[in-house]
């Protein structure tokens, strides 16, 4: 059994602001931090290793300084990790972003077959949730998402059954091996690394793949290989109102509520519009 786990270094958003000048990101002083959901990643991962047996191998793409949450990973219980680092591959959107992390996927599995890929549900810095099954498609794996808990898995079989979260319902689904699953924050609480482990995950070297290595076409990655642009980041206007209904007769509350349904109907016209 070997999975591969793919984890990002985000910047903290709750303390990331935005020049109303420029409208972009101020990134001067903001610390990076390992991007929430893939934590939870990480720790199914281990789960399963925990109880069938295996390998993890934890996957980056970032600046040499992303190898800190390899070591994050690592600290907790995978076995190895491979930083993707090279200034091409920098500005890439999510097409470009799974093209380089699906090939070293592919590299990674000519030494050792892959059998589960584990990405978190998205990233706080980009919401898009579309690294994971893009990853899936170019490399022809099954594909589960939104998935907040492993009901069981079949080694013999190469099934997995899995719980999907859906909205106010659940679905449960069995899926053949190998799949690439995307996990929701809550599907477990990552584990404390010990201080053996930590102490092991400092001293290990991590191995970076640049493009000499991948050797990708450069107009197919990064910001060459990107078929989206971000045109502007922007902080959505404040709004605020009052609404006072006069009580005297007894009808201020059904007076609010009436208003607040409205104003409901209101924006979900709007949301249908706007598509």
């Amino acid at each position: 059994m070997h999975m591969v786990v793919c984890v990002k270094m985000v910047p903290d958003t709750t303390q990331v602001k935005i020049d109303p000048v420029t409208n972009t990101l101020v990134r001067e002083g903001v610390p990076f931090i390992t991007n929430p959901f893939d934590g939870p990643a990480v720790e199914e991962a281990l789960r399963i290793k925990d109880k069938y047996g295996g390998k993890v191998t934890v996957i980056s793409m970032g600046p040499p300084m992303a190898d800190s949450v390899i070591r994050k990973a690592i600290a907790m219980g995978a076995d190895e990790g491979i930083l993707l680092s090279d200034r091409v591959f920098g500005g890439a959107d999510t097409l470009a972003t799974s093209k380089v992390l699906a090939h070293a996927i592919s590299e990674v599995s000519k030494k050792e077959p892959v059998d589960i890929i584990m990405c978190g549900k998205q990233t706080i810095d980009g919401d898009t949730a579309q690294v994971g099954p893009g990853i899936a498609t170019r490399l022809g794996f099954n594909q589960a998402t939104l998935v907040d808990k492993i009901i069981s898995l079949d080694l013999q079989r190469k099934k997995i059954v899995v719980r999907r979260k859906q909205d106010g319902w659940h679905e449960i689904i069995e899926v053949s091996l190998p799949i690439l699953l995307t996990v929701e924050r809550d599907i477990n609480k990552p584990r404390y690394p010990s201080v053996s482990r930590r102490i092991f995950s400092e001293e290990i070297s991590i191995p970076i793949w640049n493009n000499y290595f991948m050797k990708l076409d450069p107009n197919t990655i990064g910001l060459n290989g990107s078929a989206t642009t971000v045109k502007r980041i922007f902080a959505p206007e404040k709004q605020k109102g009052e609404i006072y209904a006069e009580d005297g007769n007894g009808n201020g509350v059904s007076t609010l509520v009436g208003v607040i349904i409205k104003k409901f109907e209101e924006w979900k016209i709007r949301s249908i519009q706007n598509g």
